[in-house]
């Protein structure tokens, strides 16, 4: 990348430096706009190095500020940034709270902790969902523990949104403590059955988004366990009962020996999953009950 021009500083308040308001353009006074209109406003590169005061190194040597100044000013931008966050986290966890009553139990040690995890996070879907958090704790103190902070902490967007689609393919047992993606069916192997096509049924979720990559990539992140579990061998008649969506579904084996196979969402995973609302998927339910039919009855 080419180094700017030896015209392209911009002078503000005597000093030879590029200051940013609260949307990280670049201000100019009057008598430098012309200079300011000099400078590469379509490099993407610098846009994003200047946002953390990091811009120097593409400036000319004799026009950057010497380095304890651009220490300085990097940690003020930081400063800036956190405190931005922060504040656009507690104006819409104050929107979440405002019909709600806030437990005048709250750890403030949890409080301090949160602050300091959620302090980087700038983009606005993100920040939504740390307000949820901050306002579910509020609420409901011990909703979310330290563990699950940290592992959203180092979740992107985009493993965000995939524990969203994992959430909406997903059923809670009657006690709604436990969460599990439901794969499939089968029955206990024996000489009648052994080679019977219909022993073992399966779900494709990879037909709703959610494929074997996406399954590893969530038990990389702590939120489901790796390894595909079965529930205990059930009576002919025997039922389980299922919330999906704030949708029951009951469960009734059509023979004896049938069991479920499922992923089951860890304790961590079980607690950030409460901060995803999904609407019930018709196509997903049909084909569940489709693929079960052979060894279970599914209703509603």
């Amino acid at each position: 990348m080419a180094k700017l021009s030896k015209n392209a500083v911009v002078t503000i308040n005597g000093k030879n430096e590029l200051s940013t308001n609260n949307n990280d353009h670049v201000i100019a006074n009057d008598s430098t706009k012309e200079q300011a209109a000099e400078l590469p406003t379509d490099d993407t590169f610098f846009k994003i190095s200047q946002q953390f005061g990091l811009e120097s190194a593409i400036l000319p040597v004799e026009k950057q500020m010497p380095i304890e100044d651009r220490c300085t000013k990097r940690a003020r931008l930081a400063s800036l940034r956190k405190q931005r966050n922060l504040e656009a986290i507690m104006d819409k966890t104050y929107g979440f709270c405002a019909s709600k009553a806030i437990n005048n139990r709250t750890d403030l040690d949890w409080f301090n902790r949160f602050i300091s995890l959620a302090e980087d996070v700038s983009n606005s879907t993100m920040q939504d969902l740390w307000a949820k958090i901050l306002a579910g704790e509020l609420a409901r103190p011990g909703s979310y523990s330290l563990k699950a902070l940290k592992v959203f902490r180092d979740m992107s967007i985009v493993d965000a949104k995939l524990l969203a689609k994992a959430c909406s393919l997903s059923l809670r047992d009657k006690s709604r403590k436990n969460i599990r993606l439901i794969v499939g069916s089968s029955e206990q192997p024996g000489l009648l059955n052994f080679f019977s096509k219909g022993r073992q049924q399966f779900i494709n979720l990879s037909q709703f988004g959610l494929n074997y990559a996406d399954l590893l990539l969530l038990a990389d992140n702590n939120l489901i366990f790796a390894q595909e579990s079965e529930s205990a061998m059930m009576a002919n008649g025997e039922h389980v009962h299922f919330n999906y969506n704030g949708l029951s579904l009951a469960l009734t084996s059509k023979k004896a020996n049938v069991a479920l196979q499922f992923y089951k969402f860890t304790p961590i995973g079980t607690e950030l999953a409460a901060l995803i609302s999904d609407k019930i998927n018709d196509d997903f339910i049909a084909h569940m009950k489709l693929q079960l039919s052979h060894h279970f009855n599914v209703t509603d």
